[in-house]
């Protein structure tokens, strides 16, 4: 397999604080799951931020499909990287129905109806497309922010605790389907979470972070 996403001798800090990232390198390879899991604040959600390019990182650089994107001295820009998000509070544009918030980042014209179809009914939220965000159950809408971000065909999928928000029941049901559908897809995920079943459902890799060190396991 290829890698997807190569980080190299990546360290980071906010400020004069002690680094919370240090001389941290890390390959993901094509199709691979890796989970982020460690207490809060010690910088898992930091890490994803500099993937997406949301941060830019002290030292070390940040490489997708061999092509460099972060790095001290070099930011491509988000929008310009290929990644899908997803988030614990789904973020959905509340002005726009569910059918439009999934196909809002899709430009392939000629394809933007049938893509939408499929992704609504690979969520199973097809008969919500009408639907706006406030109507839906927070599990609905956890559905149609995945689909959203799949519609894209990202390149890697970030997620931030997307489960985090949802009882035990939906959240049970949402690992099953979605760790089929990434299987299935051959999708390159990371995934940050407090839980470590979690984790250790999702992942080929675990990436640990302690207070002064990332184990991968």
């Amino acid at each position: 397999m290829k890698n997807i996403l190569e980080i190299r001798h990546l360290s980071h800090s906010y400020g004069n604080e002690i680094s919370i990232i240090k001389d941290f390198s890390f390959i993901l390879k094509d199709g691979e799951i890796a989970s982020i899991i460690g207490a809060s604040g010690i910088g898992k959600t930091t890490l994803l931020r500099i993937i997406a390019g949301l941060e830019e990182p002290a030292e070390g650089e940040v490489r997708i499909k061999e092509e460099l994107v972060s790095s001290k001295n070099f930011m491509l820009p988000p929008e310009k990287r290929n990644l899908g998000l997803v988030v614990e509070d789904r973020a959905l544009f509340p002005h726009l129905n569910i059918k439009k918030n999934v196909m809002f980042g899709i430009n392939n014209i000629e394809e933007k109806e049938s893509l939408t179809r499929y992704y609504l009914e690979l969520f199973k939220v097809l008969d919500l497309e009408e639907k706006f965000p406030h109507e839906i159950s927070a599990g609905q809408q956890q559905r149609v922010a995945f689909a959203r971000a799949l519609i894209t065909d990202p390149d890697i999928l970030l997620l931030d605790e997307p489960f985090a928000a949802l009882d035990k029941r939906l959240k049970s049901e949402l690992h099953l389907e979605t760790k089929k559908i990434f299987k299935e897809k051959g999708l390159s995920v990371i995934l940050v979470t407090h839980d470590e079943e979690e984790a250790e459902y999702f992942s080929d890799k675990i990436l640990v972070f302690q207070e002064d060190k990332i184990i991968v396991r």
